[in-house]
Parts: structure tokens; sequence; C-alpha cells
């Protein structure tokens, strides 16, 4: 019970990584306010944390503008009291390469990986520092750093989103609030059998991971047990951005 007392909004957390670590929050005490587009979805979550004697609700956002950043961080703090954990989960993916990308498609994935983090860490961040400490945990992705012929604006957007964490810490670490990214392998509910795992091949996983490891990554990095760690981006990757690992070596 690592979070008892602390207060959580994950953005983007009706499905996938954004659910697992609501779901993860909740089991470890953080009373969690789990977010997104989809009402239903989001309801289910709360149910599935409730169901298990966690405290979880649900509010709706649309964080492709900052007016809506700033709807959520209010509504937030309404239902909440107080945010103690920010995480920046919500991503938009265009997988268009640079020659057909769209100038509309490439603003939507900065509104939502970009735009809407920096207002909602501008509306939070200050409010954390003033009751003593809070935590930030931003979502980046091994795209960022290892480059693809694919998804530019996403590839970019995340190398933003590294970039911001590292100047987040720098303004807000030392007012006492932590700020630190995860970077995900290939993660995705679909298994084995969806056309990214073989992203994950010549890795030492060597299979797309689940949306529980990087769950539990966030975990780690919200509670205490993370209290000298600033600025970093945790690569969770099953070895994507470090390690090469030869046909056949085995």
């Amino acid at each position: 019970m690592r979070l008892t007392g602390r207060t959580a909004l994950v953005t983007g957390s009706t499905s996938n990584i954004g659910r697992a670590i609501a779901l993860a929050f909740g089991a470890e005490g953080a009373h969690v306010l789990v977010s997104g587009r989809d009402e239903e979805r989001g309801d289910a979550v709360v149910a599935e944390i409730r169901a298990a004697g966690g405290k979880a609700d649900f509010v709706a956002a649309d964080l492709g503008s900052a007016q809506g950043a700033r709807a959520l961080a209010t509504e937030a703090t309404s239902v909440l009291g107080h945010v103690d954990i920010l995480v920046n989960n919500a991503g938009l993916i265009d997988p268009a390469r640079t020659e057909q990308v769209r100038e509309e498609a490439f603003d939507a994935v900065f509104a939502v990986n970009v735009k809407a983090p920096v207002f909602l860490v501008a509306a939070l961040a200050p409010a954390m520092a003033e009751r003593g400490g809070g935590v930030i945990v931003n979502l980046g992705s091994w795209i960022a750093r290892l480059g693809v012929p694919s998804g530019i604006a996403y590839s970019a957007s995340k190398g933003a989103v590294e970039t911001m964490t590292r100047t987040w810490a720098a303004e807000y670490g030392p007012r006492g609030v932590r700020v630190n990214a995860i970077s995900p392998g290939v993660v995705h509910e679909l298994g084995e059998d969806h056309p990214a795992a073989g992203m994950m091949a010549g890795t030492p996983a060597g299979t797309p991971g689940d949306p529980e490891a990087i769950a539990r990554a966030a975990v780690y990095l919200a509670s205490d047990d993370a209290a000298f760690v600033h600025g970093i981006t945790l690569d969770v990757d099953g070895g994507r951005q470090h390690v090469a690992v030869l046909a056949g070596q085995n």
C-alpha cells in the first residue's frame, strides 16, 4: 500500500497502459481519478478498482486543447480535493511518414501528447509545491530515441515529452515535486499475434510486454521508494533501446 492516502489523476486511463496504472494505483491505496473520452469504459475501470476495495472516480476529458487540459485540472481538484500524483499517459498516434503527414493530424498529435501535459502541469504542479510535494510521471516511448521509418509526429512528440520531463524536474524538483518519465517498449493487450509484435524481435524479451509491467514502474516512480529519483526516463522496454540479441545465439 505504497500510495495510501494519496490522490492520483491518470489521463487516458480507460484502456491499455493507462488502465493498468489506474488499477495498480488503486491497489496501492491511492484515490484514483480515471479520465478519458469514453465514459462507459471509464466507469468499468472505476468499478474494477472499487470491487478490489479501492477508491476511484471517473471524469470525462478531451485533451485536444489547452482549455480541455485546464478543465480537467479544475475538475480533478474538485473531485479529489487536491492532486498528489499526475500521470500524463493520454496519447494520440499517427503512423504517417513525413511525406504523408497531414497538418491537422500533426497538430492533433502534438495537442494531446505535448500541449495537454504542459497545461496540466502548469495547472497542478504549483499547488503540489504549495502543499509540500507531489509527483509527475510522464509516458514517453522507445520510438523517441530509436528511429523507425514511420510515425514522425508521434516520435517527435514523445521526444518532446522526455525533454519536458527534464525541464520540469529542474523547475519543480527544488520545490518538492518529483518529475520522471517511463519509456515503454511495444506494449499491447492484443499480445504476440498483433502486428507490432515483430518490433520486439532481436530484443532480450522477444515479445511485446504487458501493461502491468509499465504500471509497476509507475507505482515505483510515484511512491517514496523513488524519493531520490529526479528527471529520468526509465526504459521499460524488454531491452529494445539498449540490447541486440543476434539470431541463433541461443
